[in-house]
């Protein structure tokens, strides 16, 4: 691997500055007139380091390089590439949300396939042997619960424990310009939550790898060789509309705004609205009062949500599909008016819940569902968030590459 002195500059001061140090950005990173790019696209910042190189892709149908596939285009300019890695929804973001994915090869490459949502979920030194490198690419939405951070995770953990270097081609966050969120708590610690972070994190994916480098959150306190190739033209106030869908239930830039609070309905006997074709932007029962709901749909089977939750059945609820999306970025909050609106019109509230503690994997806590069943209003449930909002704003700081504004 090339030595930190080898990078071009840009990397130097990304690498080596935050928003604490650096009272600017580089001026490489001022916006393009054709808005933000993704690190993959800046081919020339990192694939000439790259040949000579064994290495491994962490990939998903999100990681284009314009309308080519980063397997397919590094393999066009002479990158050695011996093996795909697969997250949740797989290398062509196909599977449904909890979807066990099976080993295999890609039919575009030939090259082997490992999955990592499936029965290990992180590469092994089998997989890993031979490899120089691993280079990961997938489009994320600032979400704690969305899983492609935890596969982050446990990718940096196997290259640390084989000291391999992993390279993070950085992406813009749709949801990176707020924090929001109750933060998780240890005993909530699970594949949709894994470290004390909060519902809505305001860090790119890259970000975020620097954090969980940097505060040690690794297994046993280890520490990875981690480069992150920035993006051009972001700024956590920069607007971004990834070009492809993140997964099969985030079908636009509403769904992923809307994700980080419909999604709590998953851990309720609510449809979220899966198998319809507005997911997490419709969300009802079948039980609620049709005069407190205003619209009504039925959930069905469908290749991103083969068994969605009431399928079949008719639920009376809400659409917030005809909504603005620039409104709900501009909230820059959580928005738990829906979710206490559901709790408090469902007739049997024993039933609003899963049985499973779902629900409390998702909040990252055991107190938002008794907040909730207490009959606590929104603000006075926010108000129990701000002193761990406030440390953790504090950690982020330490790992931001990009200007805030």
């Amino acid at each position: 691997m090339p030595s930190q002195a080898s990078w071009p500059l840009l990397f130097q001061l990304i690498f080596c500055c935050s928003l604490q140090s650096c009272g600017q950005a580089p001026a490489s990173l001022a916006a393009p007139k054709e808005g933000p790019r993704p690190a993959a696209e800046r081919t020339q910042l990192y694939a000439p380091s790259l040949r000579g190189k064994s290495v491994a892709l962490v990939v998903n149908h999100t990681s284009m390089v314009g309308g080519r596939h980063l397997a397919d285009t590094l393999l066009a300019l002479g990158v050695g590439v011996k093996c795909l890695f697969a997250p949740e929804h797989g290398i062509r973001g196909t599977a449904g949300a909890g979807e066990k994915l099976r080993d295999g090869r890609d039919p575009a490459t030939g090259l082997p396939v490992f999955s990592l949502y499936g029965k290990n979920k992180k590469p092994t030194a089998e997989q890993l042997a031979g490899v120089d490198l691993v280079v990961l690419d997938i489009q994320d939405v600032g979400v704690r619960f969305y899983t492609y951070i935890s596969t982050l995770t446990y990718t940096m953990e196997a290259c640390a424990e084989l000291e391999i270097p992993l390279w993070v081609l950085d992406r813009p966050n749709p949801n990176g310009h707020y924090v929001d969120g109750p933060v998780l708590r240890p005993e909530c610690r699970s594949f949709v939550g894994m470290h004390p972070v909060p519902i809505v994190y305001g860090l790119t994916i890259g970000e975020y790898a620097r954090m969980v480098n940097g505060e040690g959150w690794l297994e046993g306190g280890r520490r990875c060789s981690l480069e992150v190739v920035p993006c051009a033209g972001y700024t956590h106030e920069t607007p971004y509309s990834p070009p492809v869908p993140p997964s099969p239930n985030l079908p636009d830039l509403r769904s992923i705004y809307l994700y980080p609070s419909i999604c709590l309905f998953e851990g309720t006997e609510v449809s979220e609205g899966r198998g319809t074709d507005k997911p997490f932007q419709c969300f009802g029962h079948p039980d609620f009062p049709p005069g407190r709901g205003t619209v009504a749909f039925v959930p069905s089977s469908r290749p991103a949500a083969k068994d969605p939750k009431w399928r079949d059945r008719t639920c009376i609820g809400f659409d917030l599909s005809g909504e603005d999306p620039g409104k709900w970025r501009e909230k820059r909050k959580l928005d738990l008016s829906h979710l206490l609106a559901f709790y408090r019109g469902l007739p049997d509230k024993a039933e609003f819940f899963r049985k499973d503690g779902f629900f409390d994997l998702l909040a990252g806590n055991r107190l938002l569902a008794r907040q909730i069943a207490d009959g606590l209003d929104e603000e006075s449930i926010r108000k129990t968030w701000e002193d761990d909002l406030a440390a953790y704003r504090a950690i982020r700081k330490k790992y931001l590459i990009y200007p805030l504004r």
